[in-house]
């Protein structure tokens, strides 16, 4: 004998997996019908799918989504999870320590992009920001692989100490 529970999970993944064949089923390339044109399955497919979007009255104009970062730059929390990835790294592997420094590096210039183009405003983010300024002003622009090891606490460190901060605002990353 089944019990509710059991009865309510057992609809429940019929009903996922007949919606999941629907999809499937309307998801392949468009119907094209005997004269050339395209099948009304077609038409409701590209209707349903595309993204729903109120127009603004006339003379108003679009508003900018304010969770959103400009056009072209990456969301703070997720450089901030590639940031937060080089934990899992270091320079013990032999041959790995210039990538590993790179990355920390190039994840750091990203999250820095990311920040001055979040709708928050560069000046949420002032303490983070003047850390990767700091490191910047001591790298000097050379990215060599002897500036980076020479380097290798501050790039480290600067990286730990924007994980804290991160930490403290986890708004900025959820």
């Amino acid at each position: 004998m089944i019990d509710t529970r059991a009865r309510h999970a057992l609809g429940a993944s019929t009903l996922v997996v007949a919606l999941a064949s629907l999809l499937l089923a309307c998801s392949g390339s468009p119907d094209t019908t005997s004269g050339g044109g395209t099948s009304p399955s077609h038409d409701v497919r590209t209707t349903a799918s595309a993204p729903a979007a109120e127009e603004p009255a006339a003379g108003e104009p679009a508003a900018a989504d304010a969770t959103e970062p400009a056009p072209g730059v990456e969301k703070v929390r997720d450089v901030f999870a590639r940031l937060q990835a080089t934990y899992n790294d270091g320079c013990t592997t032999p041959g790995n320590c210039e990538y590993f420094l790179g990355r920390v590096l190039d994840e750091l210039n990203g999250l820095d992009a990311a920040m001055k183009a979040d709708p928050q405003g560069p000046a949420h983010f002032k303490e983070p920001l003047a850390r990767i300024a700091e490191l910047r002003a001591e790298l000097g622009g050379d990215r060599s692989f002897e500036n980076l090891k020479k380097h290798q606490q501050l790039l480290t460190g600067t990286r730990d100490r924007i994980n804290a901060w991160m930490q403290g605002h986890p708004e900025d990353y959820r």
